[in-house]
């Protein structure tokens, strides 16, 4: 069974850059596609960013501009390079996986979720 390990997440002003980093157990490449989710307090966990195994990034709009997906093959590491941090950005971020096209185009993640990284901006 695959395993996601977050890591990276820290309290931050509001303006400031954090990089999340998402190990992974095996291969990445076996997925069509990883993901970055977050949930706030209260809130559902929610979509953050992709990547597809072809380098195709997607981000929800609130962090469009701000934030940076990217992969690591060699090292099965996808990373959330976060910049420009807002209190809204306040949640625990999780990693994930979509093992086909079909479940990344119903943003279908796979079952297991791993313990996630906490981001916190103060206002």
């Amino acid at each position: 069974q695959v395993r996601f390990v977050e890591s990276g997440g820290a309290l931050v002003q509001p303006g400031g850059s954090l990089r999340l980093s998402c190990a992974t157990s095996g291969s990445i490449f076996a997925f069509f596609a990883m993901a970055w989710y977050r949930q706030a307090p209260g809130k559902e966990r929610e979509l953050v960013a992709s990547i597809t195994n072809g380098g195709v990034t997607d981000y929800t709009d609130a962090v469009k501009g701000r934030f940076t997906i990217s992969r690591d093959n060699a090292k099965n590491t996808v990373y959330l390079q976060m910049n420009n941090l807002k209190p809204e950005d306040t949640a625990v971020y999780y990693c994930n996986a979509y093992r086909s096209v079909g479940d990344y185009r119903k943003r279908l993640p796979l079952d297991y979720w791993g313990q996630g990284t906490q981001v916190t901006v103060p206002s």
